[in-house]
């Protein structure tokens, strides 16, 4: 094997010891091309000293003076202040950590040169904890200086030192290959040396913006592995074999006659395509997308009763308990009419019914089932699993999708794969992290929805809310109040859900309040769930484990309490459990004031707007890739410099780039997947 920098590990480095080590593992730093590849979040201008009469909160400078005093201040926090003064000025030192040797110290010495962040302070300007020294002899800092992540136990300079020595190695040897070089744009190696040391007259706001030229040529060549990542998947998927299914016959005919809507003709085109890929000899990956109550779930009905004419079982998994029963109620209702099997599996689902259930899907008599996590548990297992259909994708980690998928594995065959999302997924994030799926969107809103009005309101005025809704539901209504916590919080001012509740029932009265929260057990939230669909209970009071899939159509008045702490798209999810009935439907979003300037702006775009995908497109730009996608799915969005939102304009030429490499030199291919990804095979795992 020919030496490069991923060859070469960073315990060849002077100064990484076993500890060390261990500490530069935790960064994901193994070898050297791991340590360069790992960017300064900032830089630092020490190349100049300024003035103290120039010197402005926030910035962070060079400044030379003299120690004129010192003295121990005691207020909330016993510190150290030493005051320096230049010809243009005068400024404190603040210590809040220091001993006796540091004040006498900072007192011996007649003129120091300190570096440090300008903040306001009881005095006026101040920096707190400043580097300093008096050995003024020492030359100015001639490039930027670079300030990288780090974790505990590994100081700033520390990685400094340690990128100097990859860069030596790097200069003086050719063990990192320029992969691609594209007119225009600086090779990687030179790139690099320029980011890690940037000359002292970089345009220092490009850099902090990541529009630098470097770093543009370095994000396009990862956009472009990413890229091939997604094609080589897509290869690898095509030479696995698939149950192949027949064309939809006498069962998908009688299910969608016996229902009690007429399909919209983006459910049916949907439809045709989810069924062409059922009739694929190869494993089909499909992510379909749909605005909230766009009908996704007798999409999934049609594929399973499909599944079904053909003898293999489907499995439908979902993020929530709650949502796992109502999708087993819905499909109960509409499957068992056709002699089709269908039950629902949980946590809390145990003892004797459990085990038979399980026997049931072992032996083939249960032909569909609905679950949450519980279904990729050891005990569960197929007779033939032909069908995996995930609901909500990004609730789920990608090694828990997978493990269902793994489970349908049986004589060879790999199950078809149904993603559906009712968040939608702006073009960016599609081309970027589901390339390698084939893509449906139901464009089209199933007729009887109502428009929802959506209101900004002040927590102040939450008395005369509480009055609104007790008059919706006086007049017929149910209603939602939404939490964003389960127990009050001395830290977060969000009102709890438990607290609401019981202030809802003195105001309310003699109107029932019910509470569902994610602490309960899936049998308690059941059972709330369905006093409140059978009218007993007028309001629900919730935290957002209400986000997807209930259905209540008589909801017709939300609140979502503390709303500046959610994201656009969660917002959306939960603005759409209302309006799902004839009824003219209200969201009140309730802030807590002062509202800062982002928060404002998200609250404005879901007012105006009920497109989940133009929201969808703002929440990205205002929240980023790994908050849109959720925590679970952040691995996906996990790139090392490019930015999505950032350098979306270098995309389409990342994707043409990754077709002409994958299709005429997979050498040079698999080795970008290999800088950026680590493999092939990792980027399936992604």
């Amino acid at each position: 094997m020919a030496k490069t920098l991923e060859n070469v590990s960073v315990a060849t480095l002077k100064g990484v010891g076993p500890a060390m080590f261990k500490k530069l593992e935790q960064l994901s730093i193994h070898n050297l091309q791991d340590l360069l590849l790992h960017l300064p979040l900032r830089y630092e201008n020490r190349t100049r000293i300024t003035a103290i009469a120039d010197a402005h909160p926030g910035d962070h400078l060079v400044l030379k003076g003299q120690i004129v005093s010192t003295q121990i201040q005691f207020g909330r926090r016993r510190s150290l202040v030493a005051s320096l003064r230049d010809e243009t000025g005068q400024i404190n030192l603040r210590f809040y950590y220091f001993g006796k040797t540091q004040q006498a110290q900072l007192e011996g010495l007649p003129e120091i040169r300190c570096f440090g962040e300008i903040r306001r302070g009881a005095s006026g300007l101040e920096l707190y904890h400043p580097e300093y020294s008096n050995q003024l002899n020492q030359p100015l800092e001639t490039t930027l200086t670079p300030v990288y992540p780090k974790t505990e136990g590994i100081s700033q300079n520390q990685l400094r030192k340690l990128v100097l020595q990859a860069l030596a190695t790097l200069q003086q040897s050719q063990l990192l290959a320029n992969l691609i070089n594209v007119p225009g744009r600086p090779l990687i190696t030179d790139s690099l040396v320029h980011l890690h040391q940037p000359l002292a007259n970089s345009d220092l706001e490009r850099l902090s913006e990541g529009l630098d030229p470097a770093q543009r040529a370095l994000s396009f060549e990862e956009l472009t592995a990413h890229q091939i990542g997604i094609l080589f998947m897509r290869e690898k998927l095509t030479q696995l074999p698939a149950p192949q299914f027949g064309e939809p016959s006498g069962l998908v005919e009688r299910f969608i006659k016996q229902l009690n809507f007429t399909l919209t003709q983006a459910q049916k085109r949907v439809a045709a395509e989810v069924s062409q890929d059922l009739q694929r000899s190869t494993p089909s990956l499909r992510l379909l997308q749909g605005d909230v109550g766009s009908g996704k779930t007798v999409i999934a009905a049609l594929a399973a009763v499909q599944a079904c004419e053909n003898q293999f079982q489907t499995a439908l998994m979902v993020p929530t308990e709650i949502l796992a029963e109502q999708h087993y109620v819905t499909l109960k209702a509409w499957l068992e009419p056709l002699n089709i099997t269908v039950n629902w599996l949980a946590s809390s689902i145990k003892g004797k019914q459990r085990n038979q259930l399980l026997d049931d899907l072992r032996t083939g008599r249960l032909q569909v089932i609905v679950g949450t996590h519980a279904l990729f548990q050891d005990q569960v297992s197929f007779k033939q699993l032909g069908l995996a259909i995930i609901d909500e994708q990004h609730r789920f980690g990608v090694h828990q999708r997978m493990a269902l998928r793994d489970k349908g594995e049986k004589q060879g065959l790999m199950p078809h794969q149904l993603i559906m999302t009712a968040t939608p997924i702006p073009r960016t994030l599609t081309m970027s992290l589901y390339g390698d799926m084939d893509c449906s969107v139901i464009d089209e809103l199933p007729a009887g929805r109502t428009p929802i009005t959506t209101r900004i309101i002040p927590g102040s005025r939450r008395i005369e809310i509480i009055d609104r809704l007790k008059a919706a539901c006086v007049s017929g209504a149910q209603a939602y109040w939404v939490c964003t916590l389960i127990e009050s919080s001395e830290i977060l001012a969000a009102q709890a859900a438990e607290d609401t509740a019981k202030q809802l029932e003195k105001a309310l009265h003699p109107l029932v309040v019910g509470l569902v929260h994610g602490r309960m057990s899936g049998l308690e939230k059941a059972r709330v769930m369905e006093r409140f669909s059978n009218g007993e209970i007028q309001v629900l009071v919730a935290t957002t484990v209400i986000e997807v899939g209930v259905d209540i159509a008589n909801a017709s008045f939300m609140v979502i309490e503390n709303a500046e702490r959610l994201g656009l798209t969660q917002l959306h999810q939960l603005r759409g459990r209302v309006g799902r009935g004839q009824s003219k439907s209200f969201c009140l979003l309730l802030y807590a004031t002062p509202l800062g300037e982002v928060s404002k702006k998200r609250l404005n775009v879901i007012r105006h707007s009920q497109d989940g995908f133009f929201i969808a497109e703002q929440d990205l730009i205002i929240r980023g890739p790994g908050d849109v996608l959720g925590d679970r799915q952040s691995g996906n969005v996990n790139f090392k410099i490019a930015d999505l939102m950032r350098d979306q304009d270098m995309l389409d030429e990342a994707i043409t780039l990754a077709r002409q490499l994958f299709s005429e030199n997979s050498t040079v291919a698999k080795a970008l997947v290999q800088r950026w990804i680590g493999s092939v095979s990792d980027y399936g795992q992604v």
